[in-house]
């Protein structure tokens, strides 16, 4: 199972601090990604965050208000074919929302 974890419907204020913040609850936070708009620097309104141990995280927090939005928590799944359509192909490692 992957050690990626999906977490949509982000505020676009939120920082990936207050992301760790939240997800060090449930035990150790290896990375936070908050991907942004090549344009404008936005958030896109998501993220990936790594964790150590991801146990029982999705359940938990799935359905949660944070920063004033409820939360979407799943697993991340890795992009089978590397690339989608209409990417520009700037990762290497892709994780998608299933």
């Amino acid at each position: 199972m992957s050690k990626k974890i999906y977490v949509g419907n982000l505020a676009f204020s939120s920082s990936e601090e207050s992301v760790k913040d939240l997800f060090s609850q449930f035990g150790e936070v290896l990375s936070v990604k908050i991907p942004t708009d090549q344009i404008t620097g936005r958030s896109r309104g998501f993220c990936f965050v790594e964790m150590e141990n991801v146990d029982g995280i999705v359940e938990q927090l799935n359905g949660t208000e944070f920063e004033g939005r409820v939360l979407r928590v799943d697993y991340a799944l890795e992009r089978q074919n590397g690339s989608r359509f209409g990417s520009r192909g700037h990762y290497s490692k892709s994780y998608e929302y299933r």
